[in-house]
Formats: structure tokens, C-alpha cells, sequence
């Protein structure tokens, strides 16, 4: 197939398109490269994945209508991985036009794009913010995500519901991927383990925030590409249990499908912090804060839809991921 994957000079972007390259499909990568976080990682990134047969690079914005659309007509894609967005969940509160250029207007014109070139299947990602203020745990795709606590996460709702619509109207299949805080190497230098990491090396503190009690559901990068490839490969189609008179979130008779990925194994902040310890060697100096405006306090993802569905759960211990990150970010930055 050839495959366009928005993103791809981002983490997940890159690992997907690694992956996808490396099965023998084609891979047309977009991405902006923009300074939310250092551009030489994402270079560095593109720099990876320029040397893989198959692989062609287009610099595009994805609020950038004509030049999107100019894309899809030109390539062709057969599918499409939409990972691009603006990322950050405290980072909306300080500059919310970014996430309604990107993950609001972008998304738009995604959409247009996979309808008007007849694409077979798009792929877009969520995210487990959207669960918002709900307490319920683990979170299922049918639960209620009306009250988010982000714009980011308003956003992702938002996009979800787009692709919804696309889906009934136009009978574009699409698929919704709700990932849960993803890590390992090559991963966001604004992420927590990379953040930690860099100044536990340097021996500043660390922001701990909510005292650490908080807990994700930490997925490791390899778990989250297979899942989002053998979703590719798994083209949505309309649900037979969907019942207009009992409407559940995740069902439709629309070719609309939506899915957690998540390791299903959350873990506290706490224990994240002394298994990173235990990888580097060292003791973090720990600056205990309270919970941020936007965070939540728990995450945790029931995967049996995705297992259904593909055959597949996330698994990767996160001492395991969390030394595959150290092992990369020491050998990446000579340390």
C-alpha cells in the first residue's frame, strides 16, 4: 500500500512509519516541523527514516487546505495514519489557537482529503484525555466523555465526533485510537520520562505533581504501532450490534470504530519515578507540587474491544520500556 502518515517526524509518526516501511508498503510522511518542542529531534527522527527504501518526505501544514489538498491529489494514498496534532495538555491553556489550527481546522481538512481521494481507511488518533472528569475505572470506549478538562482534550473529543459524521455521510471508514500516555525512545522531550531523565542526569529537580500519586497507563511505543498497523489492516465497518434505540459511543451503522490502547496496567507516578531511578543509577531530587489545572488523576484503559477486534493487547512491562528508553536516550545524547 502506499500510506500517508501525518506526523511522522513525531514520535509515534516515526515509529509507525518505521514499522510500515519495514513490512514494504510505502510511506508518504508529512509533518510541519514546528517548535512546539526542539526541531533537531525531529530531524534527527526524519534523518532515521530517509534512509528506508520507500519512504518520501513532504513538508506540509495540515491547517494549510490548498496544499493539503494538492498533496492528496498527487499522491494518492490508499490509507491514511493521522497522528499530527498539537500536542500538550497544559500547553492549551497558554496558546489555544495552535490546537484549533491543527486539531480542529487540520482535521477538517484530513477528513476532506480522505474523501475526496477515496482513501480506504483512515486511522486517527485520540486520546485518553477525553475520559476527562469521569472517575470510573478502567475507562471503556462507551463511557460518557462530555466533560473534558482541556482543550486539548475537547479537541480529540471533537475530532471524533468529525470523523463520525464523515463516516455516515460519506461511508469514509474510519477508525479512533485513544492512546494512553505513550513513552520509549525517541519519544517527547516534553514528556515526563524524558524531562525526568535529563535533569535527574544533570541533578536538578524533578516536578512532581499531584505529590505523585497520580497514575497513568504508560504504554510503550511497540505496543502502541502494533496496534495502530494491525488497526490499519482492519478497515472499520459498520457494527451489527449498533441499536439507534440504545446509541452506544463506540458502535455505529456508520464504518465508525473506536478503541483505548493501553497497557491496562496503570501505574503511580511514584513508581514510575524509583523504576527510572533504578535504570539511570541515580536519585531523583523529587519538588512535590499539587495536581495542574487540566491533568487527571488517573488513567486506565480497558483494552477487550481492541483484543476483539485485532487480536491484540499492549504488554510491555514498564521496567522493560522505561530501560529501552534510558538505553536510547544515553547512547542518543553520548551520555
Amino acid at each position: 500500500m502506499k500510506v500517508l502518515v501525518t506526523g511522522v517526524a513525531g514520535f509515534i509518526g516515526m515509529h509507525t512509519a518505521l514499522a510500515l516501511l519495514a513490512r514494504g508498503d510505502q510511506v508518504v510522511g508529512l509533518d510541519n516541523l514546528n517548535s512546539y518542542y526542539d526541531p533537531r529531534l525531529k530531524d534527527a527522527r526524519l534523518g532515521e527514516l530517509r534512509t528506508r527504501a520507500g519512504f518520501r518526505f513532504e513538508r506540509v501544514d495540515i491547517a494549510d487546505r490548498t496544499a493539503l489538498a494538492e498533496l492528496f491529489t498527487h499522491e494518492r494514498p490508499t490509507r491514511v495514519v493521522h497522528l499530527a496534532a498539537q500536542a500538550g495538555v497544559r500547553y492549551a491553556a497558554e496558546n489555544p489557537a495552535a490546537y484549533v489550527d491543527s486539531n480542529l481546522v487540520g482535521f477538517g481538512n484530513i477528513l476532506e482529503g480522505c474523501r475526496h481521494g477515496r482513501v480506504e481507511h483512515l486511522v486517527f488518533a485520540s486520546s485518553s484525555s477525553v475520559y476527562g472528569s469521569n472517575a470510573t475505572m478502567p475507562f471503556r470506549e462507551r463511557d460518557d466523555v462530555s466533560h473534558p478538562l482541556s482543550l486539548y482534550a475537547a479537541t480529540k473529543r471533537a475530532n471524533e465526533l468529525m470523523a463520525h459524521s464523515y463516516a455516515h455521510l460519506y461511508r469514509l471508514p474510519v477508525t479512533g485510537l485513544r492512546f494512553f500516555t505513550v513513552y520509549g525512545p525517541w519519544g517527547r522531550p516534553d514528556m515526563s520520562l524524558f524531562t525526568f531523565t535529563r535533569k535527574i542526569l544533570a541533578g536538578e529537580p524533578i516536578d512532581v505533581f499531584n505529590m505523585g500519586h497520580h497514575a497513568r497507563d504508560f504504554t510503550y511505543i511497540d505496543d502502541i504501532v502494533e496496534g495502530v498497523v494491525r488497526t490499519l489492516d482492519h478497515t472499520a465497518s459498520a457494527a451489527p450490534e449498533s441499536d439507534p434505540r440504545r446509541p452506544r459511543p463506540e458502535l455505529s451503522s456508520a464504518p465508525y470504530r473506536l478503541y483505548n490502547i493501553g497497557n491496562n496496567q496503570p501505574v503511580e507516578l511514584l513508581h514510575f519515578i524509583d523504576c527510572l531511578e533504578k535504570a539511570l543509577d541515580r536519585k531523583a531530587i523529587r519538588n512535590l507540587l499539587p495536581l495542574q489545572p487540566g491533568d487527571v488523576e488517573a488513567t486506565f484503559a480497558d483494552v477487550d474491544s481492541l483484543a476483539a477486534a485485532v487480536g491484540f493487547r499492549p504488554k510491555t512491562p514498564i521496567t522493560e520500556g522505561i530501560g529501552k528508553f534510558v538505553s536510547w536516550y544515553q547512547s542518543f545524547y553520548g551520555i
